[in-house]
């Protein structure tokens, strides 16, 4: 069994990782997903959190949102509708996206759409995460 292997995150409009990984921990809807060299075969729905993965021994992250994982025994592959690297990312936005969604869930109208409210806090919170 080899020590590594590929891991691609692309987004519709990018492709943002195409590396030799040891390892990759990857949100799916359903919870975290970890990745090792040799793993069986799997598709799920990607949530919206922290991906990670290490390369030569350093821990990388990147905040996706939305798609599809697929892992076979040598690659897994990530179809984000959204990802962005640490560097990409302003925290200061990521703040403000959090407080407005974090008010909206606190001051819950009719009309307000519950699940989007909450993916956007979700989406607020792994960017930050992401970001330190």
């Amino acid at each position: 069994m080899a020590a590594t292997f590929e891991l691609e995150i692309a987004t519709p409009e990018r492709l943002l990782v195409k590396e030799l990984v040891t390892e990759a921990q990857v949100p799916a809807v359903g919870g975290e997903i970890g990745v090792l060299p040799g793993h069986a075969p799997l598709l799920s729905e990607l949530g919206i959190g922290a991906l990670s993965y290490v390369v030569n021994g350093e821990q990388r992250h990147l905040a996706v949102a939305g798609g599809v994982v697929e892992v076979q025994a040598e690659t897994c592959r990530v179809l984000a509708m959204a990802a962005e690297k640490p560097s990409e990312i302003d925290s200061s936005r990521a703040r403000a996206a959090e407080k407005r969604a974090t008010d909206r869930l606190a001051t819950m109208k009719d009309n307000l759409d519950y699940a989007r409210a909450l993916n956007a806090l979700n989406r607020a919170q792994a960017r930050l995460r992401v970001a330190k």
